[in-house]
């Protein structure tokens, strides 16, 4: 191919991953079911904007994201919400990313470290570890060599783009960046939200398919993995890492949306779409929004199946009658 080559081996294991992704995010492009659920896809982009923040030591809970997102006010740390606004800034510009360029690598950085940082949108000047916690992983490569590291990392994605699979370049893309950690801070950030980036340009659905939920929940084994790659002097271990990570995903969304499919009434889906996640609704509030007067048949219809799937749950639920009973979609 010519130029630079991150070395990396393709094993049966990650073979078998990605034709098992290809497969499963076939069914979920035909089905239609993320595009059709603007809810969904929005309690999806909330999760992995929290979840990538979570990584990075943002205290803010899921629902004190939702909030700052939703414009409401929320007491806490003026930068962890600072960097709410930022990643959400950052991720609604998703389609518009040109997943090759460093000119818009560096836009982003921008977006995604407003506010927050000397340097924003420019490549580091000083030494930076890469670090899990306190637990530093290891040292990246000097700044001088971070201009010459980048342009031969994207001009081989550029090259490669049409000879690796998307699911495998974006893992490479991945680790390659982790490693030479080209910014002062926001680089795990970037990382995860360039990785989506590549995958969207693959199959647009990936936009909303929270792959930093699941990393969250692994954290341990994903700095393992890449501190691992380092001692192999190869991205091999975090490419099947990642790829375990997105197929996994994959079955949990698409397990929800077979369960509301098949499990669900029209008047219960009916309900669920009116709701957001994480926000206490009372019975008066939900038949306005669905413009209901029979309190009796939007308990029978409505609420009690709900609540008996377990999409609703009672912020009281020892006192299912009380007047200060409020309702929250799971």
């Amino acid at each position: 191919m010519g130029g630079y080559q991150p070395p990396f081996t393709i094993t049966n294991k990650i073979l078998v991953y990605v034709s098992s992704i290809s497969e499963k995010i076939g069914r979920i492009t035909a089905t239609g079911n993320l595009e059709s659920k603007p809810h969904l896809r929005k309690n999806n982009r909330i999760k992995s904007i929290h979840s990538s923040l979570k990584i990075e030591a943002n205290s803010l809970s899921l629902g004190q994201v939702r909030d700052v997102i939703n414009g409401k006010l929320v007491l806490g740390e003026q930068k962890e919400i600072q960097e709410v606004k930022n990643a959400y800034a950052a991720y609604e510009r998703l389609p518009e990313i040109d997943p090759y360029s460093i000119r818009q690598l560096k836009e982003f950085h921008g977006i995604m470290t407003k506010y927050l940082i000397d340097g924003s949108g420019e490549f580091r000047r000083g030494e930076e570890g890469v670090f899990n916690g306190d637990e530093c992983i290891f040292m990246a490569p000097p700044a001088q060599f971070v201009p010459q590291l980048m342009e031969e990392l994207f001009g081989w994605m550029k090259k490669a783009k049409d000879s690796v699979h998307p699911l495998i370049l974006s893992c490479v893309f991945h680790y390659e960046f982790v490693f030479i950690h080209p910014f002062a801070d926001g680089n795990g950030r970037m990382a995860r939200l360039w990785h989506t980036a590549i995958l969207s340009r693959w199959k647009s659905v990936f936009e909303y398919i929270p792959i930093e939920s699941q990393i969250e929940k692994f954290q341990e084994e994903y700095y393992n993995a890449i501190a691992q790659c380092h001692v192999d002097g190869a991205s091999t271990i975090f490419i099947e890492f990642m790829l375990a990570q997105i197929d996994k995903i994959l079955d949990d969304i698409s397990v929800k949306m077979s369960e509301e499919n098949e499990n669900l009434s029209e008047l219960v889906k009916n309900l669920l779409e009116v709701m957001e996640y994480d926000v206490p609704y009372t019975s008066q509030a939900l038949m306005g929004k669905l413009n209901l007067t029979s309190r009796e048949g939007f308990r029978r219809n409505y609420l009690r199946p709900a609540i008996e799937l377990g999409l609703i749950q009672m912020t009281i639920p020892e006192k299912p009658s009380s007047r200060n009973q409020r309702y929250v979609k799971r």
